[in-house]
């Protein structure tokens, strides 16, 4: 059975954890989900950046519930945003006053696509008061890991080492990977450009080695494009001690995936999944939708964060109450180009593990 020192560290069996992955109100990496990759021997994480602070204590408590075993919480807390606070309504209003083009680009694909205008019921979008709320719950929930997406962990080691959790830095360069190891993270993300959700520009390949080397005696973790036995012995190869997948499972039973994304997910090609900013102001690799062209056509930049997700999480929460999931974000790596079906989490899991000892036992041994 593959076990690396990741495992030891983090207290699992294999060494395959599962993204997490969230989506605009709510969760893709369901409870189930989390739990059932996490009872299967990897790492089980919830992507919390769409759950309110009373969500994500909810779902916490799920998840303990289901499992005995440790899992992570993964929070996006981006180093750069045009609006450190403010509630979605004082954003709204700053777009109409001082983005009307965006605005109004906004509201005409509202009537294009036949949605009726109307506004998420949500206070708070993705501001410093949110993500400082949401890691207070997961420092007093004492979670066993901590996974932190685009930003600085610095300012947070303090209380996670108190809480008694692991950190984690999600790296998309070698310049993010250097400022994560400043920051004294337990282990590190390198993740390829290739991955579905927000991604740098780098594909995993060149990006993970550069990390690896960086990286001193913090152990690194491959994500990108990887989705079976193959990728996962090739990160091994390269210097990664264990694979962080999420495209995969979101080809899991337990994923919460509307069936027309699932849908897009099946039949696509790899080149469908494209990287833009249009749905969140950050760079993100999702599903090409018609919304997508009409932002190219208009000839406007996309906002920062997080004015650009709370201009369009408007138009995506609307679009889901319509049934228009066909506009809807889909975030989604590459690699689903070679995947399809629904299958239990745990197989995956299991799976991908004997395939990656079957590859390094048939073709690497034969090359010493």
């Amino acid at each position: 059975m593959l076990h690396t020192p990741i495992c030891d560290l983090l207290g699992i069996q294999l060494p395959i954890l599962q993204a997490g992955m969230g989506i605009y109100k709510g969760v893709v990496t369901t409870p189930e989900l989390v739990a059932a990759v996490s009872n299967a021997g990897g790492l089980g994480c919830l992507g919390a950046t769409g759950l309110e602070p009373d969500e994500l204590l909810q779902a916490i408590r799920t998840i303990r519930r289901l499992t005995d075993k440790p899992f992570g919480v993964d929070l996006i807390i981006p180093q750069k945003l045009s609006m450190r606070e403010g509630t979605r309504e004082e954003i709204r209003a700053d777009i109409r006053k001082n983005f009307p083009d965006h605005w109004k680009l906004v509201q005409g694909i509202f009537e294009s696509q036949g949605i009726k205008p109307s506004v998420i019921d949500k206070e708070y979008s993705l501001t410093e008061e949110m993500t400082d709320a949401q890691t207070q719950i997961i420092f007093e929930e004492k979670v066993p890991v901590f996974v932190i997406a685009l930003g600085d962990p610095a300012k947070l080691m303090a209380r996670a080492r108190a809480a008694g959790t692991l950190v984690a830095g999600l790296a998309g360069s070698l310049g993010n990977a250097r400022r994560q190891v400043a920051a004294g993270v337990d282990f590190l993300i390198a993740q390829g450009s290739e991955a579905g959700g927000h991604v740098g520009v780098v594909p995993t390949f060149p990006l993970l080695p550069q990390v690896v080397d960086v990286s001193g005696a913090i152990p690194v973790v491959a994500a990108g494009g990887i989705a079976d036995g193959r990728g996962m012995a090739a990160a091994l190869a390269l210097g990664a001690q264990a694979v962080w997948c999420g495209t995969v499972f979101l080809f899991a039973e337990e994923a919460n995936v509307h069936p027309i994304h699932r849908e897009q997910m099946d039949k696509g090609r790899s080149e469908d999944f494209i990287s833009s900013r249009t749905f969140t102001g950050k760079t993100s690799r999702v599903y090409q939708t018609e919304i997508h062209k009409v932002w190219e056509r208009s000839g406007l930049e996309p906002l920062q964060m997080p004015h650009q997700k709370v201009l369009m999480e408007d138009f995506l929460d609307a679009a889901r109450a319509a049934g228009r999931l066909d506009v809807v974000s889909s975030p989604c790596g590459q690699v689903a180009g070679m995947l399809n079906g629904r299958r239990p989490a745990a197989q995956i899991v299991h799976q991908m593990a004997a395939d990656a000892e079957t590859v390094i036992r048939k073709n690497y041994a034969c090359l010493v």
